[in-house]
């Protein structure tokens, strides 16, 4: 298990951060094949969601219900995945990927080997969207948890 003195979310934020709170924050974890691939990062280490309080839980899945709802209202994707692994970074953090039936790992998970080529044009016209996602993003998060 990873102590926090090593651990990478611990050490950094994680991503290019787009709202940090007193317990979580959310950030854009800057994946080229999955442009709106976002993850909502407990602040303190802890490994488990079973490590988190019943309210500290009810917060941080509605964190997470929040980056879904918005993703799928300003991108309509075709799909959200969501997911707690934390095999690789034993911190808890939540991943919330918009996916599209175009993406190169479509129908499969993020992590499973890509099941076509990249469509670039797709790509650029859906990064070219991420400053105004970003923003729509960081509003509602203030709005709805606090913080600038």
């Amino acid at each position: 298990m990873s102590s926090e003195t090593d651990c990478a979310l611990c050490k950094t934020d994680g991503g290019r951060l787009i709202w940090r709170g007193a317990e979580f924050r959310l950030i854009w974890a800057d994946d080229a094949l999955l442009p709106a691939f976002y993850r909502v990062v407990w602040n303190a280490h802890v490994a488990e969601f079973s490590d988190l309080t019943a309210l500290q839980r009810l917060t941080c899945l509605d964190a997470v219900a929040l980056a879904e709802q918005l993703l799928r209202e300003t991108l309509a994707p075709d799909k959200i995945n969501l997911a707690s692994l934390g095999n690789v970074v034993p911190h808890l953090h939540w991943h919330v990927i918009a996916r599209w039936r175009w993406d190169a790992y479509w129908p499969q998970s993020a992590w499973s080997a890509a099941q076509r080529p990249a469509n670039e044009a797709m790509l650029v016209s859906l990064s070219a969207r991420l400053p105004e996602v970003d923003a729509v993003l960081q509003r509602a998060f203030a709005q709805r948890f606090g913080g600038p």
